[in-house]
């Protein structure tokens, strides 16, 4: 995997809203098409500078960005738990709009994986005139429906992991599992914050292992802390999305921006069925299901390339 200093032409720290910087870094070619990275978790980060191969970097500008509280960004979620409350997605938007205005970018075209196809609709509905299109991989759009899929309903497909997870959750009275854990995760008790993330980092282990299209990074509890700390936030939370289907109640203002949709049939913890529902709501989009793959894959990300590709012409 590249290290993410390789070919990097810039890089920085940008203080936003609420005492945070977000950690933004541009490669590439200096005067390419502009293009948005937006990582998955939430709170994956941009790792060691992998997303790069979805681009031709001798005709792209690549922004990638280190979502707020995770990566290389400031404070991380897990050193300022009091701040938690201020991490939501119209933060996370206002942060992408905060890099752009930084950077001098009139129009950019946007692409994301898992969580950051969400959070990539969720800035063009915003921001319609800021995009110029979308190129979107393992589809997601963090409704209620499925996060009680990924978190309760595969349990069905791991029934031995989905107890034992379910069974460390400390559920409290009606308290759906992902509250619980996003409870404990946010508390103050330093070792049961460790026991929780340990526990949903087994889980997502487990419902992600027929489709990791690579070994896993080695273990790191600080950033798996991180990551299960953001990701059950989020989700708890409908991902701070206005409804329990705010994306596809909203794709109307996304009638005029050219998308494209690539999701791996035998995606076990995302559906399909959710790139299809956002397809047939969005005229202006192509649907490309890649039958070998799961949740991302060689394959998948030489689609992305194609993609960009063929809407930046």
């Amino acid at each position: 995997m590249m290290d993410a200093a390789a070919d990097r032409l810039d890089h920085g720290l940008l203080p936003v809203a609420g005492s945070a910087r977000i950690y933004w870094e541009m490669s590439g070619h200096p005067d390419g098409i502009p293009v948005l990275f937006l990582h998955g978790g939430p709170g994956s980060g941009l790792g060691r500078g992998g997303y790069r191969r979805h681009f031709d970097g001798t005709r792209y500008c690549v922004v990638g960005i280190d979502q707020r509280g995770c990566g290389r960004s400031r404070p991380l979620a897990t050193a300022d738990l009091a701040g938690l409350a201020a991490n939501t997605t119209s933060a996370l938007i206002a942060d992408i709009e905060a890099v752009r205005a930084h950077l001098g970018i009139e129009r950019w075209l946007v692409s994301g994986v898992s969580w950051g196809t969400t959070l990539a609709l969720a800035y063009a509905q915003q921001h319609p005139k800021r995009v110029t299109t979308l190129v979107l991989a393992a589809v997601t759009t963090t409704s209620r429906e499925e996060v009680a899929w990924i978190t309760e309903g595969v349990g069905r497909i791991f029934p031995e992991a989905w107890q034992a997870f379910a069974e460390a959750s400390g559920q409290r009275g009606d308290e759906r599992i992902v509250e619980a854990y996003a409870r404990r995760l946010a508390g103050d008790d330093a070792a049961d914050r460790r026991r929780a993330a340990r526990d949903w980092i087994a889980w997502e282990a487990a419902h992600i292992s027929l489709d990791r299209p690579s070994p896993g990074l080695p273990d790191d509890p600080d950033r798996d802390a991180v990551f299960a700390t953001l990701v059950t936030h989020y989700w708890a939370n409908d991902g701070f999305l206005r409804g329990p289907d705010a994306i596809l109640a909203r794709m109307d203002r996304l009638r005029d921006i050219p998308g494209i949709l690539i999701h791996g049939r035998r995606d076990i913890s995302g559906p399909a069925v959710t790139a299809w529902r956002l397809h047939r709501l969005w005229p202006e989009s192509r649907l490309h299901i890649v039958e070998g793959e799961g949740h991302g894959g060689l394959e998948m990300s030489a689609r992305m390339r194609e993609a960009t590709d063929a809407l930046a012409r």
